[in-house]
C-alpha cells in the first residue's frame, strides 16, 4: 500500500511541476485565459489527489477551469 501512495504521490506532483511549468507558454495569453488554464490545473490535481481516477481528476480540471474563468469578473 505504501507503494501505491507513493506513486500517487509522484504522479501528482509531477503533473504540477508539468502545469507550473507549460504556464510560460501563456505569455501572450488574456489574464482570464491563463486564469482559466491554472484553476483547470490546479483543479485537476486536486481532483486527482482526493479522488485518484480519471473521472475524478476531469471533474476537478472542469471545476477549476470555470472557477478560475469567474474569478477575474
Amino acid at each position: 500500500m505504501k507503494t501505491l501512495a507513493r506513486a500517487r504521490t509522484l504522479l501528482t506532483v509531477t503533473t504540477l511541476v508539468a502545469v507550473i511549468g507549460s504556464l510560460s507558454a501563456c505569455d501572450n495569453m488574456s489574464r482570464r485565459d491563463r486564469d482559466t488554464a491554472i484553476g483547470a490545473g490546479v483543479g485537476g490535481v486536486a481532483g486527482a489527489a482526493i479522488g485518484g481516477s480519471a473521472l475524478s481528476t476531469i471533474g476537478g480540471a472542469a471545476v477549476g477551469g470555470v472557477i478560475g474563468n469567474q474569478v477575474g469578473k
